[in-house]
């Protein structure tokens, strides 16, 4: 997730101030194309991460972001078309913008990653960049002192685009100068994951470079690895079942401690929820049962106890590794989630 900020961070700059890696990102989409407006990609003089769609196109940004780098420019748009020049079969036209890193501008966007952002990032002229909030306010500027006609015409453009829903754009103000207007997006998945054994620790893995955020609870503080992905926050407590009944509504659900009578305890909090919230419990058939059993005697509706997932895993792996099962599970939990964008999508467009 995201694993071209983190490397950006880590990358900033060298100690002559030049920047060390480019920041690529899909600005314009014509026609069939590999990935959409806003995904991105850093390049450092060896290396990469994230992904613009691969394939040629992929491999001439990777080159024009080293050039760069060579050279000490700072900003460019360039067009690709990807039939008559890159011989891909998508047929459409991309247009990237690259960027050299700016340590601090980053440093403020990794401060809000469990919140949505717009940058605005000048194309054209001397480097020249803001942050906003989810609505277009703006939060931070990298030059704080520039305050002209043409750069307050594109942060109400910026503004206009949050109010919109849009995605990144590229904008043109008054004097035809370019600004990238780039939509950062907080993952909108949150799971709250019980136990911290051999399974949750292979899950955990498993959903690292995946968008979402991980809830990972367990009593057992010395079993958290102490290395982890930036997107997992660990929770120690002998008081789970509290965490699960206060949990926001929409946040997805795996239990999976080392204990029967703790999974029921935390199962119960859970299917008390006023939010029919997606829940998963790891165990056999013959485990369900006997939690239907026992749950539906502590007053939990057969309603409730019919969408609980117990076995978990999407069907047709039957491996019992930690990471065949996390592989399972991770493809379900995809599958809920984009179900669950797919959801907010409609509704947001019936509203808007």
């Amino acid at each position: 997730m995201d694993d071209w900020l983190t490397a950006a961070l880590e990358q900033a700059v060298s100690d002559d101030g030049r920047a060390r890696a480019i920041l690529v990102t899909v600005a314009i989409v014509e026609g069939s194309v590999p990935r959409e407006p806003g995904t991105k990609m850093l390049v450092d003089a060896a290396r990469q991460w994230g992904t613009v769609g691969g394939g040629h196109l992929e491999l001439r940004g990777a080159e024009v972001a080293r050039a760069m780098l060579a050279c000490g420019e700072q900003r460019r748009l360039e067009r690709f078309p990807l039939g008559p020049s890159l011989g891909q079969c998508c047929g459409g036209v991309v247009h990237l913008a690259f960027e050299a890193v700016d340590p601090a501008h980053l440093a403020l966007l990794a401060a809000r990653r469990s919140q949505d952002s717009w940058r605005l990032v000048a194309i054209d002229g001397d480097p020249d960049l803001a942050l906003f909030d989810a609505d277009g306010q703006p939060l931070a500027d990298a030059r704080p002192d520039v305050r002209a006609s043409a750069r307050a015409q594109a942060y109400a453009q910026v503004r206009a685009l949050a109010r919109e829903g849009a995605g990144a754009r590229v904008l043109r103000d008054e004097d035809g100068r370019r600004w990238l207007a780039d939509r950062i997006d907080a993952p909108r998945a949150h799971l709250m994951l019980f136990g911290a054994g051999h399974v949750g620790a292979a899950i955990v893995r498993a959903l690292a470079d995946l968008p979402c955020r991980v809830t990972w609870v367990d009593e057992r503080e010395d079993l958290f690895p102490a290395a982890l992905p930036h997107h997992v926050a660990v929770e120690a407590t002998d008081m789970p079942e509290a965490l699960a009944a206060n949990a926001a509504p929409g946040t997805t659900f795996l239990v999976m401690t080392h204990s029967h009578a703790l999974d029921q305890r935390v199962a119960e909090a859970i299917l008390k929820r006023p939010s029919a919230d997606w829940f998963g419990l790891i165990g056999s058939n013959t485990k369900r049962k006997q939690f239907e059993h026992r749950l539906r005697e502590r007053g939990i509706p057969d309603a409730r106890l019919d969408a609980m997932v117990c076995p978990i895993g999407v069907p047709g792996i039957e491996g019992k590794q930690p990471a065949v099962i996390a592989v399972a599970v991770a493809a379900q939990l995809l599958m809920v989630w984009e179900a669950q964008g797919a959801r907010q999508a409609a509704t947001h467009s019936e509203r808007s």
